[in-house]
């Protein structure tokens, strides 16, 4: 249920996409830039999405699975996916050896039936894709954490132009707490909640 929230809600929220006529700070300005392919103002981390058309706030990709981009307002439920696809692969793997080694009838007279041999074959299918969806998740999740741990977002990473911001400035627990917008740790792991995002100026990784 977890993973299904987390799935629905990071693909129909708001990435945090600019609007046409932003309301930028007095004390922000030197902080904004323009972008020069929607000719729009926008904070220096954002980065616009050729796919979908507009300036996204923090952009970290644009995710094909969730068809959305992964920004600054869902990078949160965007973790929470991996995090609960992971422990539903790990969850239905287990089954799946414990259905195979355990719970299936191996007496010699059901060998030879038809469902029997099937069953088999349908487990060893779903076990070979179940491992490599966890594989795969579990670089995907890596990636991401270590994104977040050092403040950079995965279009800085590919860029390398950003050094300043791709050093780890700020203690992993700050750098958490702005990506999921509260320092409760517990609610980190809620996709039913509301995110509060703290109020962070963008050019902080700038100035700590």
């Amino acid at each position: 249920m977890f993973c299904l929230v987390a799935l629905v809600r990071a693909s129909i929220t708001d990435p945090g996409r600019l609007p046409e006529n932003p309301k930028i700070p007095h004390g922000e300005r030197e902080f904004w830039e323009l972008c020069n392919k929607c000719n729009l103002m926008r904070p220096k981390r954002s980065h616009h999405c050729s796919r979908c058309g507009h300036c996204v706030r923090r952009m970290d990709h644009h995710c094909p699975w969730i068809n959305n981009c992964v920004g600054e307002d869902n990078h949160w439920l965007f973790l929470q996916l991996c995090f609960y696809t992971e422990l539903l692969t790990c969850y239905a793997l287990m089954f799946s050896f414990c259905h195979y080694y355990y719970f299936l009838p191996l007496k010699k007279r059901n060998l030879d039936l038809f469902v029997v041999r099937h069953e088999l074959a349908i487990m060893r299918l779903a076990a070979f894709m179940g491992i490599t969806m966890l594989v795969g998740i579990t670089g995907l999740f890596y990636t991401q954490l270590i994104g977040i741990i050092t403040d950079t977002t995965s279009i800085e990473k590919m860029s390398n132009c950003c050094e300043e911001i791709s050093r780890p400035r700020k203690p992993w627990q700050q750098t958490f707490s702005e990506v999921f917008g509260t320092r409760w740790k517990i609610l980190w792991f809620i996709p039913f909640r509301r995110r509060q995002p703290l109020r962070v100026p963008y050019h902080f990784a700038n100035h700590v």
